[in-house]
C-alpha cells in the first residue's frame, strides 16, 4: 500500500472496504495528476513548436526579398529532417540511458520501448522541437548563400547527433555533468545548472552557425574593396516583428516548459505548489527580454542616433537566450541585471563581427552563442540557494558565486562553455570544412547576385509592380 492509500486508509477505517476504496481514491487523483502533467508538457511542446514558425518569418523578414522563400524552406526543411532524424537517433542518444561514461545514451533508437516508466511520447516530442530549435538557429547565420544539399546534410548531422550528445552530457540523469545526478556527479561535486538550454540549446545553435558563416564567408557585398562594412538590410520590418512576438510568446513553452509538469508540491518543505515555480519562470523570461530589448534600443541610439525596430528584436531575443539557463532558479530582479549585461554582449558582440568581416544576416552566432554563454555564467553568478533546492531536489546544493554559493558551480557552468565550443567545433566544424572543400557549401557567385528564389525555387516571393500591372494590360 503506497502512502496515500495508508494514511487514507487510516482516516476511513482498518477494514477492507476502506483500504479498497483508499486505493481507488489515490490511483484517480495519482491518474488525474499525471493526465494534468501530460497535458502541460504538450503544450508546451506545441509552443516550442510554433517558434519554428517565428523563426521563418524572423528569417524571412531579416534578408533581402530576393532570397525570402529559400530563407523560409530552410526552416520548413530543419522541422522536417529533425522529426526523423530525432526520432531514428536524437531521443536515444540523448536520453537512452544507461549510457557509456555519461557521455552518450544507447538505447530506444527509434523510440524502441516507448513509453517507459521514465519516459513518454509528450517527453520526445517536446525535446524534437528544442533540436529544430537549434538548427533554426544555425541555419539564419548562414542565409543567402548556402547549398540546399548542405543544409540538408548538416541538419540531419546537428539534430540527429551533435545536439542529441550535448543535451545527454547535461539533461540526463546519468550525464557526465548534468545537474539531475543523485551522486555528487563527476563535475566537481556539482553538475550544470542549464535549465532549458542556453549551453545545450542555443549555444550550440549558435557555434554551429558560426562555422558554418565562417567557412563559407561573407556574402557577396557585404564588406567592400576596402573593407568597410556595408549595411544588406532587411526588407520587411513588419515580418521582423511578427516573428519576433511569436517567438515571445512560444518561449513560454521553452522555459517554463521544461519543468516537464505543474502539478505537485515542493519537496523543500516549501508551502507553494509547482505552479508557482512555472509562474516564477515565466516571470523571470519576461524581465530578462524586456531589460535586454530596451537597453539594446537606448544603445544602439546612442551609437547611431536612430532608433531600430530590428535592434529592439534582436535585443529582446538575446535577452531570452541568455535567461534561459538560469530562469527557475533566480530572483527576478537578478533577471534584469540578466537581460541588462546580455544586450551589452548582444552589442559588442556585434562590432566584434563588423571588425573581422564576419556576416550573419540574423546575427545568430552573436545572439545565440554570445548571450547563451553570457546566460550559462550568469547563472552560475546568481542561482539562489532556496530555488536550487527546490528545482533540484536530489542533487547537492551549489549556488551561485554572488549569492554565497562558492565557486564550485561557476567552475562547472566554465566547463560547459568550453566543451560545447570544442564538441561543436570538431563536428560541425569539420562537417562544414569538407562540404565547402567538396563544393557543397555555397552556390555559385552568379545564382548568389541573382534572385536565389528565382534560379533555386524558380519563382518569387514577391511579383514587382510593374510587372504585374504590364501582365495586367497584356490581358487586356
Amino acid at each position: 500500500m503506497g502512502t496515500c492509500s495508508a494514511d487514507l486508509a487510516a482516516l476511513l477505517g482498518p477494514n477492507a472496504t476502506a483500504i479498497a476504496a483508499a486505493d481507488y481514491i489515490c490511483n484517480k487523483f495519482t491518474d488525474a495528476s499525471f493526465a494534468v502533467d501530460n497535458t502541460y508538457l504538450l503544450f508546451s511542446a506545441y509552443l516550442n513548436f510554433f517558434m519554428q514558425l517565428g523563426f521563418a518569418m524572423l528569417c524571412a523578414g531579416s534578408v533581402r526579398s530576393k532570397n525570402a522563400i529559400s530563407v523560409m524552406l530552410t526552416n520548413v526543411l530543419d522541422a522536417a529532417i529533425a522529426g526523423l532524424f530525432y526520432y531514428l537517433f536524437g531521443f536515444a542518444f540523448a536520453f537512452g540511458s544507461p549510457s557509456n561514461g555519461g557521455f552518450i545514451g544507447r538505447h530506444n533508437f527509434g523510440l524502441e520501448s516507448i513509453p517507459s516508466s521514465s519516459f513518454d511520447y509528450s517527453n520526445f516530442l517536446y525535446h524534437w522541437a528544442f533540436a529544430v530549435s537549434a538548427a533554426g538557429i544555425a541555419s539564419g547565420s548562414m542565409a543567402e548563400r548556402t547549398q540546399f544539399v548542405a543544409y540538408l546534410i548538416y541538419s540531419s548531422f546537428l539534430t540527429g547527433f551533435v545536439y542529441p550528445v550535448v543535451s545527454h552530457w547535461f539533461w540526463a540523469t546519468d550525464g557526465w555533468a548534468t545537474a539531475f545526478r543523485v551522486d555528487n556527479g563527476f563535475l566537481f561535486g556539482s553538475g550544470v545548472i542549464d535549465f532549458a538550454g542556453s549551453g545545450v540549446v542555443h549555444m550550440v545553435g549558435g557555434v554551429a552557425g558560426l562555422w558554418g558563416a565562417l567557412i563559407e564567408g561573407p556574402r557577396i557585398g557585404r564588406f567592400d574593396s576596402s573593407g568597410r562594412s556595408v549595411a544588406l538590410r532587411d526588407h520587411n520590418a513588419t515580418l521582423v516583428v511578427l516573428g519576433t512576438f511569436i517567438l515571445w510568446f512560444g518561449w513560454y513553452g521553452f522555459n517554463p516548459g521544461s519543468f516537464n509538469k505543474i502539478s505537485g508540491f515542493y519537496t523543500s518543505g516549501n508551502h507553494y505548489g509547482q505552479w508557482s515555480a512555472v509562474g516564477r519562470t515565466a516571470v523571470t523570461t519576461s524581465l530578462a527580454g524586456c531589460t535586454s530589448a530596451l537597453t539594446t534600443l537606448f544603445g544602439k541610439w546612442i551609437l547611431t542616433s536612430h532608433w531600430d525596430v530590428t535592434d529592439f528584436c534582436s535585443g529582446l531575443l538575446g535577452g531570452f537566450a541568455a535567461i534561459t539557463a538560469g530562469c527557475s532558479v533566480v530572483e527576478p530582479w537578478a533577471a534584469i541585471i540578466c537581460g541588462f549585461v546580455a544586450a551589452l554582449v548582444l552589442i559588442s558582440c556585434n562590432k566584434l563581427a563588423e571588425k573581422v568581416k564576419y556576416d550573419d544576416p540574423l546575427g545568430a552566432a552573436q545572439l545565440h552563442g554570445g548571450c547563451g554563454a553570457w546566460g550559462v555564467i550568469f547563472t552560475a553568478l546568481f542561482a539562489s540557494e532556496k530555488y536550487v533546492r527546490e528545482v533540484y531536489p536530489s542533487r547537492p546544493v551549489r549556488y551561485g558565486l554572488f549569492m554565497g554559493g562558492g565557486g564550485r558551480l561557476l567552475a562547472a557552468h566554465i566547463i560547459q562553455i568550453l566543451v560545447i565550443v570544442g564538441w561543436v567545433s570538431a563536428t560541425m566544424g569539420t562537417l562544414f570544412y569538407f562540404l565547402h572543400k567538396f563544393g557543397h557549401l555555397r552556390v555559385s557567385a552568379d545564382d548568389e547576385m541573382a534572385d536565389m528564389d528565382l534560379t533555386r525555387q524558380g519563382r518569387l516571393a514577391y511579383v514587382d509592380h510593374d510587372e504585374d500591372e504590364s501582365q495586367k494590360q497584356g490581358f487586356k
